[in-house]
Parts: C-alpha cells; sequence; structure tokens
C-alpha cells in the first residue's frame, strides 16, 4: 500500500467513526459545555485528602506552620473549584434527566446555589476527620503485621478507599449527581476496592488487604466491622417494571451489625439479610439468610452453610 493510499484508507476511516458521532449519541456528548470532568474532581478530591490528612497527603507541613492558615488557603480554593464542578452537574443532570430535581426550582442561580452546596458539603470535613480516625486505629489495632498508624495511612489501600468513601458520601447524601460516583470509582481504580457512596458505614471500619471488596449502595455497617479481601455486601436480585426495566431505589444490600467480621471470598447478599451483632463469617461463605448476634458461619462444601451459636 502506497502512502497515498494508507492517507485515503484513514480518511475514508475517518469518516465512518465520524458518522457512528452522528447517530449514537449513548457514548458521546458532542458539544457538551458541562459536562463533569473527572480530571477536576479527582483534583478536587487529592486536595480534600491533603485536608484530612495533612503531611501524609500534599506537601510536608511545617512544626511551626500557621495551621488555621494552611486551613482556610485549602479551603478557599477547594470551595472555589468544588463550585465549578457542582454547577457543571447540576446543569448537565438537568439537562439530560436527573432524580436530584429537588435541589433547585425553576430561575434559581445555578451557581449561586452551587456555591452553597460546596460549602454546606465542606462543613463536613471536622467530622469526616473525626471518623477516619477511628478507622486508622481499627487497622492498625485490627493487623498485627501494622507497624504503626503512619504505616496504616500511607500504605494500604482500605484505608485510602474507606477515607474516599468517608468524603463522597455526605455528596450523596445531599443529592448532588455524578460527582459522588466518580470519586469512589477513582477510589475503585486506585485500590481495588468498590465502596458506592451511598453505603452507610459506621465508626472504627477496617478492611484488611481489600482487593476485590464490593459494598453495595443499600448496604448499612455498624461499628467496629473488619472486612477481608474479596468480600461482596451485594444484591441478591432485582425487581422490574412490567416493562422490563429495573425498579430503582429501595433496599437491596445487606446490614452488618455492630463487630461483625467477614473473612475472605465470603459473599453476602439481598436486603433483608441482616448479619446479627458480633457475628463471623467464614471464608468463602454465601450467605442469603439472616445470621443471628454472635454466631459462627462456616462453608463446609459449595453454597452449603452451616451456622453455629457461639
Amino acid at each position: 500500500m502506497t502512502e497515498s493510499d494508507r492517507s485515503r484508507a484513514i480518511w475514508n476511516l475517518a469518516d465512518r467513526v465520524a458518522g457512528t458521532y452522528r447517530s449514537d449519541g449513548v457514548i458521546n456528548r458532542i458539544g457538551e459545555k458541562d459536562l463533569p470532568s473527572q480530571t477536576a474532581i479527582r483534583a478536587i478530591l487529592e486536595r480534600l485528602l491533603v485536608l484530612v490528612f495533612p503531611g501524609y497527603h500534599g506537601e510536608p507541613v511545617r512544626r511551626d506552620a500557621d495551621l488555621r492558615l494552611f486551613a482556610a488557603s485549602h479551603l478557599e480554593r477547594l470551595h472555589g473549584d468544588l463550585r465549578g464542578v457542582l454547577e457543571q452537574s447540576l446543569q448537565f443532570s438537568r439537562r439530560h434527566g436527573c432524580s436530584c430535581a429537588g435541589l433547585w426550582a425553576d430561575g434559581v442561580d445555578m451557581g449561586e446555589l452551587a456555591g452553597n452546596l460546596a460549602l454546606e458539603y465542606l462543613e463536613h470535613l471536622p467530622d469526616v476527620r473525626e471518623i477516619l480516625r477511628t478507622d486508622v486505629r481499627a487497622g492498625f489495632e485490627g493487623d498485627p503485621a501494622a507497624g504503626s498508624t503512619d504505616e496504616v495511612i500511607l500504605c494500604y489501600p482500605g484505608v485510602y478507599a474507606i477515607a474516599v468513601h468517608r468524603l463522597a458520601h455526605p455528596l450523596h447524601r445531599m443529592g448532588i449527581p455524578l460527582v459522588p460516583r466518580i470519586m469512589s470509582e477513582h477510589a475503585h481504580h486506585r485500590a481495588g476496592i468498590d465502596i458506592h457512596p451511598g453505603a452507610t458505614i459506621g465508626e472504627s471500619f477496617f478492611i484488611d488487604h481489600g482487593t476485590g471488596v464490593v459494598i453495595g449502595e443499600t448496604a448499612e455497617i455498624g461499628r467496629r466491622v473488619k472486612l477481608y479481601q474479596g468480600v461482596t455486601i451485594g444484591a441478591l436480585s432485582f425487581v422490574r417494571n412490567a416493562d422490563g426495566s429495573l425498579v430503582k431505589g429501595g433496599k437491596r444490600h445487606p446490614t452488618l451489625e455492630d463487630d461483625v467480621t467477614v473473612y475472605a471470598g465470603a459473599t453476602l447478599l439481598g436486603g433483608e439479610t441482616v448479619i446479627g451483632q458480633g457475628a463471623v463469617i467464614g471464608g468463602g461463605a454465601w450467605i442469603t439468610t439472616k445470621v443471628p448476634p454472635g454466631a459462627r458461619v462456616s462453608a463446609k462444601r459449595r453454597s452449603v452453610m452451616v451456622a453455629d451459636d457461639a
């Protein structure tokens, strides 16, 4: 093939590819100016991590630093960046359909609304730091291989995923579209741990090793819960509308009460599944029913469960 033939083939292919842009609007948004930027949201997330883990994320913080000024400078920039991202997300969602319409009324100034929502969200950061302190302590106390809390913060993917969840969850509760999901999927990509930002998780939560853990949107997890790698807290089945489409919402994922431990590879499914306080779920277990408080559950054979009260 000559250079001229290759050039002609490229232009012919370009015509075909461009034709798919014009005919299929599902996987492209040509000319869309308000599509939320994944890059901008990841940058905001990293700055949030600097605020909640100062000295561990971002630049070192001097011992004699003015900590109020340090916090204020990051908060000022975060507010501006977050306001821009929230306004984009709200404008985009308003045009293309969104269940979050209760956030605004007709004629509202979207820029002002986004600014107010950004400040409302940032007000959660002191509480996020307080609960993350308990998560880090749980990681240190729950793993004999952990040499220090510094190691837990710097090295443990579970702590990173939990931290991102703690930061994304308030946005989800506020009804903000897209942004919390982009944050959680960034943590999923980086840590191999998939926590939906809607999941409710109590203090002192620890994920050991972590790779392959999945926690669904309506999961409820109590205090001092410990999970190992490969655990799924998922949905058992999906209710469908008359037209075959999935019914959205509803309690689809299990509840884990306080002090539950779930070992590697266990699968817990269904919105009616409740794992009672202090129960221990063995590796590879398949759970679709309630487990009494204090019970020990083990997988004797594939998909065959034995539960004995402790």
